[in-house]
C-alpha cells in the first residue's frame, strides 16, 4: 500500500481538517491538547474545528502513517506529541500546489436578508446589530494579534505568508463592518443611510 495514499486521492483539492493539523505539526510537533489550543487562538479563525474532531483526525493522520507519536519516557499524564512524517510532508506539498476553484459566499445571514424582503424586517434590525458587534470584536483581535505578532519591519519570509493570512481576515472583517453599518443604515430610513458611515 501506497504511504498516505488514501489521503491523497482523497483530499488534495479541498480544504481539510487533516492539512491544517499536519500545517500545524510541521510548524511545531504537539501533543492534541496543545493542539487544539493552537486551533483555538490561530488556525481556528480560518478553519475551525471541535477538540472531538482534531483528535479523531489525529487517530486517522496516524493510521495512514502521515504522522508519529514522539517517543517519549514514560511519565503518568504526560501527552503524547505528534510530529510529521515524510508522507504527511509530501501529502501537504501536493496539496498546497492543488488548483481549487474560488468557493461562493454560503452565509445565513445574507439568505435570511433576501427572505426578509418577502415576509419582512420583523426581528432582523437586532441580528444585524449582534453580527455588527461580533465583526467589531473580531477585528480588534485581530488587529492586536498583528501587532503583537507581525509589528517588526524585518519579517521572515515564513512570517509573511502568515501576515498574509492575517490581512485576510482583517480584510473580511473590515469588510463585514462596513456592509453591516450600511445594511442598518438602509433599516432605519433613507435620511441615515445618507450619513452612514463605518465604525
Amino acid at each position: 500500500m501506497c504511504v498516505g495514499a488514501g489521503f491523497r486521492g482523497r483530499y488534495v483539492g479541498t480544504m481539510s481538517l487533516p492539512h491544517a493539523i499536519l500545517t500545524a505539526l510541521l510548524e511545531k510537533p504537539s501533543s492534541g491538547l496543545e493542539l487544539t489550543r493552537r486551533f483555538d487562538r490561530s488556525i481556528g479563525f480560518f478553519w475551525s474545528a471541535t477538540h472531538q474532531q482534531i483528535y479523531r483526525e489525529l487517530g486517522k493522520l496516524e493510521q495512514a502513517d502521515l504522522i508519529h507519536a514522539l517517543a517519549q519516557s514514560p511519565s503518568r499524564g504526560r501527552k503524547r506529541e505528534y510530529e510529521v512524517l515524510p508522507a504527511g510532508r509530501a501529502e501537504l506539498t501536493a496539496w498546497v500546489g492543488a488548483g481549487q476553484d474560488p468557493k461562493p459566499i454560503r452565509d445565513a445571514l445574507l439568505l435570511r436578508l433576501r427572505a426578509a424582503a418577502v415576509v419582512g424586517r420583523d426581528g432582523l434590525e437586532p441580528e444585524l446589530e449582534r453580527h455588527l458587534l461580533a465583526h467589531r470584536r473580531q477585528l480588534a483581535e485581530y488587529l492586536t494579534i498583528e501587532e503583537r505578532d507581525f509589528g517588526a519591519a524585518d519579517l521572515g519570509g515564513e512570517d509573511r505568508l502568515r501576515h498574509l493570512v492575517l490581512r485576510a481576515g482583517i480584510g473580511l472583517e473590515t469588510f463585514w463592518i462596513e456592509w453591516l453599518t450600511e445594511s442598518l443604515a438602509e433599516f432605519r430610513g433613507p435620511d441615515a443611510a445618507a450619513g452612514a458611515h463605518p465604525g
